[in-house]
């Protein structure tokens, strides 16, 4: 099958590219892990800023606005392979799990929020607050996969390894209905995880066959480090971690080094969250 309902296919490959499908053609196989300590005094002098002005803006809010500009401006990183051919998504999402409440056996929830061309810091923030509230206040109506898992879970082995079989199956094929995309973090652009809120570091976490999903990153707590800047002179920054996998066969190295490139410039330049997402970013020494 070529053609799908939620993305359109990329033409013209090279040879290189194409091949590489062919000796890896499961995205598990084709996982490449980044581990980047991020500069993000700038960002942190600028939340605090807002603060102070009664925003209500986290740094989670600005991680993800950050990472829907980077996506905008790098569309590379939006692309999944299926069935050996190469698809760009039709919208950018980034997803994440989001707890009712801190404790060891509070219940999860996949939250998917759309990052639409006209979006900003704070229409960004608006649309995370408001969901993540609804759920923390127990007043989001469960629905889609999230609906699905708690029906699908309680299932008998005899009759769900082989339902999840079929699902396996329909979801290569884009058959999968509606109901179970819905939010369903793993057909999002990116699967995100704020690990800085549970004062963790980053961490590495796998990619799945499962879904479209190509890309996911690890957020760790922001510290203070020392480091050696530009002039050879000490001085503390705040730093955070970040743990980026991703399918190596949707671009090349040079690509996703200057994407991570493009994200630390953003964060040196946090005035930039306030544009629109999808703003073209002309910073020649990235390009």
């Amino acid at each position: 099958m070529k053609k799908r309902r939620d993305a359109k296919r990329v033409k013209n490959i090279n040879g290189m590219f194409q091949i590489m499908l062919d000796l890896k053609p499961k995205r598990c196989d084709s996982d490449v892990f980044i581990n980047q300590k991020m500069d993000v005094t700038k960002l942190v002098e600028y939340v605090e800023k807002k603060k102070k002005e009664g925003k209500e803006i986290t740094y989670f809010h600005t991680f993800l606005t950050a990472i829907g500009k980077t996506i905008y401006n790098r569309p590379k990183l939006n692309r999944f392979i299926a069935n050996r051919h190469v698809y760009e998504h039709n919208d950018i999402t980034i997803s994440f799990v989001a707890k009712i409440s801190f404790d060891d056996r509070s219940e999860e929830i996949m939250v998917m929020v759309p990052i639409n061309e006209n979006d900003n810091i704070d229409t960004i923030s608006k649309k995370v607050k408001d969901k993540v509230d609804s759920i923390r206040q127990k007043k989001a109506v469960k629905e889609g996969a999230n609906n699905a898992i708690d029906v699908v879970g309680k299932l008998p082995n005899i009759v769900r390894v082989p339902l999840m079989g079929l699902f396996k199956w329909m979801d290569k094929r884009d058959l999968l209905p509606k109901s179970l995309i819905k939010d369903n973090l793993y057909y999002s652009s990116i699967i995100v995880s704020n690990l800085g809120a549970i004062k963790c570091g980053a961490i590495y976490h796998n990619l799945t066959d499962f879904g479209t999903c190509s890309s996911l990153a690890t957020m760790g707590e922001i510290r203070k480090e020392e480091i050696i800047n530009d002039k050879g002179k000490k001085e503390i920054r705040s730093i955070c971690e970040f743990g980026i996998n991703l399918d190596e066969r949707i671009a090349d190295g040079y690509y996703f080094a200057k994407s991570v490139q493009l994200l630390q410039y953003i964060f040196d330049n946090p005035e930039l969250l306030e544009e629109d997402a999808s703003t073209k970013i002309k910073v020649n020494e990235i390009r």
